[in-house]
């Protein structure tokens, strides 16, 4: 049974686009590892080396019992996620097989002209809702290039996965169940399309899985390989739409920054990595304490879960310089947008050409008025 505490922080009150920021500021000043009693109870850390050490301690910090806050019912493990190491390397092999650098690049064309082709209506009107026609269907586009799907069937999962994350809010469990089964059906039929229809497993994850499900030293049994890629098919369409419409945001403030990108294209890296590193997607990834552990000046009891709060250790003043600040020249920049650790993002070089194909695209055509971004 958990302590009885008092709150620290309410995570459930209204926000604006800058009020997290702001409260995480806050809480790295006064209470770097705050308590809330939120959605059951837990702890949140805040502050860069914390939750670098939360992430890559495996053995106190683990990620089989609850990995998310609010905490999901759910009736089965989905790999990679839900799997501590060594475990876990069974499911992320398969993932980084097809993920890594040398074998996405391969799609960066097609990226780049499905964000040609999807900016050019708003250009050509001066303007519209970037989240909804562009960052949204850019986001899909890129994930059905990914995995061989038509773009139709993968706007449907985006769908489901947003009334997923909604009911989770309100912890809506038939709801849940409903939207997960949804995604879980979802999964199958693609697993048993690859099955029939194999691709290239370099290259196409569900065949990569299939292959290793064939290791006769460590089988993935077949519920896990749909586990996995129920896992996926979320995870890598949610987070690119989200990161998109804040930098979206942030370059329509600033005139002077679309302006130097534009005059110097080859600064664009730069501006990716600060614009992950400022607008982090995911600050609901926890861990639960094996053991009785401190943190932070804070006593954390076996069982209890805990928060790492990626957007605020990207601020963190300890380790970034002038962190609310998007600086083109910051070096090094070991921002943890992607996480760290055994469970560090696989799609992280998916994400970046993904990131620099959307942005790129803005600078070689007559921009819309900043005022049109919403």
């Amino acid at each position: 049974m958990r302590a009885e505490r008092p709150s620290d922080w309410d995570p459930r009150l209204p926000e604006t686009f800058d009020s997290s920021h702001e409260v995480y500021a806050d809480l790295r000043r006064r209470c770097p590892v705050p308590w809330s009693d939120a959605f059951g109870g837990f702890w949140a850390v805040t502050r860069y080396d914390d939750v670098v050490r939360v992430a890559r301690d495996s053995g106190t910090f683990s990620t089989a019992v609850q990995n998310v806050v609010p905490h999901v019912p759910r009736s089965a493990r989905r790999p990679p996620l839900h799997f501590d190491p060594p475990e876990h390397g069974v499911y992320r092999a398969p993932l980084d097989r097809v993920m890594r650098r040398a074998a996405v690049r391969r799609l960066a064309p097609a990226f780049a002209e499905a964000a040609r082709e999807l900016l050019r209506p708003m250009l050509e009107r001066g303007g519209g809702d970037y989240s909804a026609e562009f960052a949204l269907p850019f986001a899909a586009h890129c994930f059905a290039l990914f995995l061989g799907l038509p773009v139709e069937r993968v706007l449907e999962i985006r769908r489901i996965g947003v009334e997923y994350s909604f009911a989770i809010q309100d912890m809506d469990r038939p709801r849940i169940r409903a939207a997960s089964d949804e995604l879980y059906g979802i999964a199958r039929r693609i697993v048993d399309e690859r099955r029939r229809d194999p691709g290239d497993p370099d290259t196409d994850m569900v065949t990569s899985l299939l292959e290793a499900a064939r290791d006769p030293d460590r089988p993935i049994p077949d519920d896990l390989v749909v586990g996995t890629v129920r896992q996926t098919i979320v995870a890598g369409i949610g987070a690119p739409h989200a990161v998109l419409g804040s930098a979206a945001v942030h370059l329509a403030r600033d005139p002077d920054l679309q302006r130097r990108l534009r005059e110097r294209p080859d600064l664009l890296p730069g501006a990716v990595e600060e614009l992950l590193r400022l607008y982090a997607p995911y600050r609901v990834f926890a861990r639960t304490a094996t053991r009785d552990v401190e943190l932070g000046g804070r006593t954390i009891r076996a069982g209890e879960p805990v928060t790492m709060l990626f957007p605020s250790a990207n601020r963190d003043e300890a380790v970034f310089a002038d962190p609310d600040r998007l600086d083109l020249d910051r070096r090094p920049n070991r921002h943890l947008a992607f996480g760290r650790g055994a469970h560090r993002c696989p799609g992280a070089a998916m994400a970046r050409l993904e990131m620099a194909a959307a942005l790129r695209p803005c600078w070689a055509a007559r921009p819309a008025s900043p005022s049109t971004a919403r």
